[in-house]
């Protein structure tokens, strides 16, 4: 999600103010993230490595939700974030489970409410990918902005940057390109092709990322004429 480019942009972003408007925004990040990816898997026409991988699982165990993979690959995470740093490792780490038990409910939910889309022109795809984007975009902004509870999956590349000093987007780039690689290799094997791979996972790559960055460029813009307002 960022969290370490970020650093410099949410200098005056990140919100200072008391912890219940925060968790409301943090909340409400999640929930919009969750939509996000929902309306991606509804343009069909891929999704991230992560929503793949968690995505084809479904489809091999069937009676299994996707939110429930998401919130055991949350948990994998967390047991790797354990085996990196060990000793760095702290009781409150397990406070990471919390949002991702919320963005493993909102996802079920959100999935049920858009089951009823289902796009038949490829400009309609297109387009529906580019604003579940764009939705997804603004949730991990609104996260950001509260500043609260990292995700384990963040968590985990954040300790991974701590522990051996690379470069943090080489870092997120191998994690993704490890869940692709995993995704696709579930669906060779388990269903004899791999699933939910395709242009729009490389679309997503590359918009989610610019996405963040407009809404940092935005907030910078719009919030001097805020404050402005606000003295007169």
């Amino acid at each position: 999600m960022l969290q370490h480019e970020r650093h410099e942009q949410e200098v005056g972003v990140v919100d200072t103010g008391g912890l219940p408007r925060r968790w409301i925004t943090y909340a409400a990040g999640i929930y919009l993230l969750t939509l996000g990816v929902s309306l991606a898997i509804r343009a069909g026409i891929g999704i991230s490595p992560q929503s793949s991988l968690t995505r084809t699982m479904t489809l091999v165990f069937p009676g299994m939700s996707q939110g429930t993979f998401n919130f055991l690959l949350e948990l994998v995470m967390l047991a790797l974030t354990y085996l990196v740093m060990p000793k760095a490792f702290r009781l409150r780490n397990f406070l990471s489970l919390v949002p991702a038990l919320a963005l493993a409910t909102f996802l079920d939910l959100n999935l049920r409410l858009t089951q009823w889309i289902v796009p038949d022109a490829y400009a309609a795809r297109f387009a529906l990918l580019v604003f579940a984007d764009a939705l997804l975009a603004f949730g991990l902004f609104l996260m950001i902005r509260a500043n609260l509870v990292l995700m384990p999956v963040d968590m985990f590349v954040n300790t991974v940057f701590r522990r051996k000093g690379w470069k943090w987007g080489n870092i997120k780039t191998a994690f993704d390109c490890t869940l692709l690689v995993v995704s696709v290799a579930v669906g060779l094997i388990c269903l004899g092709a791999p699933h939910f791979v395709r242009e729009g996972t490389v679309i997503n790559g590359v918009l989610v990322g610019q996405y963040v960055r407009l809404y940092f460029f935005l907030f910078h813009r719009l919030r001097p004429r805020r404050e402005r307002t606000d003295r007169g």
